[in-house]
């Protein structure tokens, strides 16, 4: 069955973000997240230790953290610790970094540390002895917790390579079927390789969602996240060109796009989302009538997805939450 996540900004007032992941868990949600860029917006570990707190069943997380600007060891400890106050309901969600690491000048990091480091943390979090750098340590305290899941968001073949080999699953941003089965299929054939269950691995999809009859504006409101997912697509292109067995539905629909302003990041009426077409819009998100997102959504189950996370970032967030609520998390489960 469908699980259902919501992904809140950490955008000031705080007490905004712990509003509508209260009410999403109140409303049948199964997972509460929020991003991890502390430039752009507020430190996310104490809102989310706020949510671990205010919340009592939905699983938290960040959607997603990275090893650039967080100490691995200190991140999986500050996991570990949210999983003792959560009373086990941490996940985390990690990928190479995008806005947290690009608004500091630095750079996502390399594949190899980035599969290295994602080990180190699973590992760490969970209680059990890592080596790292040389040193062997532990959380001993950490031993006894349920296991906190590691979930890689990726886009390219070498990062979903890392999901099959380390992760617990993959985060996928966007919601496109084509897409997401190619890469599922991409994340499971190095899980193969490598010795592991390739079914075990989880499909957690994240866009953006509007329950509307008005489709014009809730284009316009989406419009800002392929953009985002650009950001990703171009650096798969510099690394592997545009003859690779990447998808074209995901490649070639940046060839019109211009210059990124992460001020603007995943803002709704955001500039460097005016190259994105609408048919990009209805492929990538989730919008349109309550009948017609349960479609979508009951297509996405269909092929594999396990888990689907509303990016709550359009206009009428309480009524986007509602309408789940009261019609579309019924009618999917049902």
């Amino acid at each position: 069955m469908l699980d259902f996540g919501v992904t809140v900004l950490p955008d000031p007032p705080f007490q905004r973000l712990v509003d509508l992941v209260v009410k999403a868990e109140s409303l049948g949600f199964d997972s509460g997240w929020t991003y991890d860029s502390p430039i752009l917006w507020q430190e996310p570990y104490p809102l989310i230790t706020l949510l671990a707190d205010r919340t009592s069943t939905m699983r938290i997380g960040m959607c997603v953290t990275n090893p650039v600007t967080r100490e691995p060891a200190v991140t999986a400890s500050a996991h570990a610790t949210l999983q003792d106050i959560s009373g086990g309901r941490m996940v985390m969600g990690i990928g190479r970094g995008d806005s947290a690491v690009r608004v500091m000048g630095r750079k996502p990091t390399p594949i190899a540390m980035f599969e290295q480091r994602c080990a180190m943390i699973k590992n760490f979090m969970n209680g059990r002895p890592v080596d790292w750098e040389g040193t062997e340590i532990q959380l001993k305290w950490a031993q006894d917790k349920p296991e906190i899941p590691l979930y890689v968001a990726a886009y390219g073949p070498r990062a979903l390579g890392v999901a099959g080999r380390v992760a617990d699953g993959v985060i996928i941003q966007l919601a496109d079927p084509a897409i997401i089965e190619w890469t599922m299929a991409t994340a499971r054939r190095a899980a193969e390789e490598a010795g592991r269950d390739p079914a075990a691995l989880r499909c957690l999809v994240c866009a953006p969602s509007k329950v509307t009859d008005d489709i014009a504006q809730a284009r316009d409101e989406v419009r800002w996240f392929p953009a985002m997912v650009g950001n990703h697509v171009a650096d798969i292109i510099r690394v592997h060109g545009e003859t690779s067995d990447i998808p074209r539905e995901l490649t070639d629909y940046i060839k019109q796009r211009d210059a990124y302003d992460y001020k603007d990041h995943s803002r709704v009426g955001a500039a460097h989302g005016s190259f994105v077409s609408d048919e990009i819009c209805d492929r990538f998100t989730v919008i349109g009538s309550a009948s017609q997102v349960v479609e979508r959504l009951k297509g996405l189950e269909a092929i594999g997805v396990d888990e689907w996370i509303v990016y709550l970032m359009t206009e009428g967030q309480d009524e986007t939450l509602e309408a789940y609520g009261s019609e579309i998390i019924p009618a999917v489960k049902s």
